[in-house]
Parts: C-alpha cells; sequence; structure tokens
C-alpha cells in the first residue's frame, strides 16, 4: 500500500485544482460562444420572417382567383 506524504497530496490537490479550473474555463468560453450564435442565428431568422410575412402581405391584393 502507497501512502503519500503531505507535499505530495499539497502537489496532486494543486494540479488537481489546475486542471478543474482550465476544464472551467473551457466550458465557460464555450457556452458564451453558444448564447452569442444561438442569439445572432434567432435574430436574423426573426428578420427574416418578418420580411417574407411582410411580402406576402403586400402581394395579397395582386392575387386572382
Amino acid at each position: 500500500m502507497h501512502t503519500m506524504n503531505s507535499t505530495e497530496r499539497n502537489k496532486e490537490s494543486k494540479e488537481m485544482e489546475e486542471r478543474t479550473y482550465k476544464v472551467m474555463g473551457g466550458s465557460g468560453a464555450l457556452n458564451i460562444t453558444v448564447g452569442v450564435v444561438s442569439l445572432v442565428v434567432g435574430v436574423a431568422s426573426g428578420v427574416l420572417l418578418l420580411i417574407s410575412g411582410a411580402k406576402l402581405l403586400a402581394g395579397r391584393s395582386k392575387i386572382i382567383f
């Protein structure tokens, strides 16, 4: 059975903390990026829907049955 002294435990603990902070930082950056992209896509699709709806309403009077 291997036992660690306190210095080895502290070093391992610090390495785990650093790894955790790196993962959290990457995850946070990815979340912000995905949020911005989805916001831009949502606004763009909303604008396109408004434009196409306005064109349909404007062309409604030109339809003859």
